[in-house]
């Protein structure tokens, strides 16, 4: 099976993240709604990391934020973090495989769009965005479209040649709270006709 991070260096090449910006731009809206409103979020100076960034369109919406100190992206997709520079060259982009890299200092708000099902163990990575990126008191959100219950998804893997681990929501869902998270959302984003939602899961730090 191909790697995904060169499958997505080859669609940021042909512009293929701006579709998919745009497809997933309603699902991530509501998600960041939710992240935000817990623990006032938004409400205090706060930082954020955005897992899986591609262009950093989600970097951009968050840095634009009134109280968002400071917010950065990383992605194993060298032509995807190359773009972002391009469009926001003050902006910090890292380009990295993934559970290795670390930020430099924990941050209060996590967020993932299409990133963890992409890990042979998403699972473990869950666990390290608890305890080693996020601040106490800190939120993390992420989204998938590849899970058991969107029957159309599990054809994704063999469709793109690329690896997808396949979980359920509750499985999901205790992921999140085995790694330590409290507060646990699982919910759908994103819903219209002829779509099942962007599977979303949301919890605090303790």
């Amino acid at each position: 099976m191909r790697d995904a991070t060169d499958v997505f260096s080859e669609w940021a090449g042909k512009g293929k993240d701006e579709g998919m910006e745009r497809g997933h731009a309603a699902s991530v809206e509501e998600m960041l709604d939710l992240a935000l409103a817990t623990n006032n979020l938004s409400q205090r100076p706060f930082t954020a990391i955005d897992i899986g960034c591609g262009n950093g369109w989600v970097v951009r919406k968050l840095q634009a934020i009134e109280n968002c100190q400071s917010a950065e992206g990383v992605d194993g997709a060298s032509t995807m973090i190359e773009k972002a520079k391009c469009i926001d060259p003050e902006g910090n982009y890292s380009i990295a495989k993934l559970p290795q890299w670390l930020p430099k200092n924990p941050v209060d708000l996590i967020h993932s769009m299409e990133f963890l099902y992409y890990l042979n163990d998403p699972i473990s990575m869950i666990k390290i965005i608890h305890d080693e990126w996020l601040k106490g008191g800190g939120v993390f959100v992420a989204g998938v479209d590849h899970y058991f219950e969107n029957k159309d998804s599990l054809q994704w893997p063999i469709a793109l040649d690329v690896h997808m681990t396949t979980l359920s929501q509750q499985q999901w869902r205790d992921a999140m709270e085995n790694a330590g998270f409290t507060n646990v959302i699982i919910t759908k984003t994103g819903v219209k006709d002829g779509f099942i939602g962007t599977l979303t899961m949301l919890g605090t730090k303790q």
